[in-house]
């Protein structure tokens, strides 16, 4: 995953709760639980970043929000969150760009 500010990126992504593992060079493995991992890259490329969407399924997208408004990552960092919302699609989610532009759907199952 591109990374315009490397050290805020992997700020970001700490404080949104991934633990961040292996660090070789100028890429650091993050892990959330046992099924998500990515690899955050010193690197960027704005027509990348801004094309990419992740998808983190969760057990209660609600509560992941809260924690997004409770620790002032949107302000802190001065990325964008929106509210959880049922989708046509079966899911409740809500959307997060991270520093670099790269949009998140964090959500549940309906």
């Amino acid at each position: 995953m591109p990374a315009r500010d490397y050290a805020v990126s992997q700020r970001f992504y700490r404080a949104l709760g991934f633990v961040q593992e292996d660090e070789v060079g100028n890429v650091t493995c993050f892990r959330h639980g046992t099924h998500c991992a990515f690899l955050l890259q010193d690197f960027y490329l704005r027509e990348l970043a801004e094309n990419l969407m992740l998808h983190l399924w969760v057990d209660d997208a609600d509560s992941w929000w809260q924690h997004v408004h409770d620790t002032g990552l949107g302000a802190q960092f001065g990325v964008s969150c929106s509210a959880p919302e049922d989708r046509p699609w079966g899911a409740r989610d809500f959307t997060l760009h991270d520093p670099s532009g790269v949009l998140w759907r964090i959500g549940h199952p309906l």
